[in-house]
């Protein structure tokens, strides 16, 4: 038992990022899937848009406070964290935009077939990007603290 727990604990981002990655693919598919391919019928450039956004602003609440244990410290600290999760998974979002797109308009494959495939690049992406930005706000905490527990000295 305590080798499952040393384990859990050496993988802890990984499995939890894989966890939530995994409900955060969904609310993507599942919002994709109901703006494009239901009576609906949007653009899939405008539903991809959509799913891109609902999905990152769940991803990064979720990666903020339970993959990355990323602490809310201040209103500034929040902010910055929110603007490059928000810029990096903009990086993503424009290789999403050019899958889907080579994959709808150039190859003429299904949406959601595409939706899927493009999933797996964009994961891996924000899987890199995500643990820079939150494991660099957290030594810029403990930076930020370090300084401030020295003026009090």
């Amino acid at each position: 038992m305590d080798k499952l727990r040393h384990l859990y604990h050496q993988y802890h981002d990984f499995i939890m990022y894989a966890f939530f990655g995994g409900l955060t693919t969904l609310v993507n598919l599942v919002t994709f899937w109901v703006l494009h391919e239901t009576s609906l019928h949007l653009d899939w450039a405008l539903a991809n848009t959509i799913a891109w956004f609902l999905s990152v602003t769940f991803a990064f609440f979720t990666n903020k406070t339970w993959v990355f244990r990323s602490p809310y410290t201040t209103a500034s600290a929040f902010f910055k964290e929110m603007f490059w999760f928000f810029a990096a998974r903009g990086v993503s979002y424009l290789a999403d935009m050019a899958i889907m797109w080579v994959g709808i308009d150039l190859l003429h494959a299904s949406a959601m077939l595409t939706k899927i495939v493009d999933q797996v690049v964009v994961i891996l992406m924000n899987y890199v990007f995500s643990k820079w930005i939150f494991h660099s706000s957290d030594a810029n905490t403990n930076i930020q603290e370090s300084a401030e527990k020295k003026q009090e000295e």
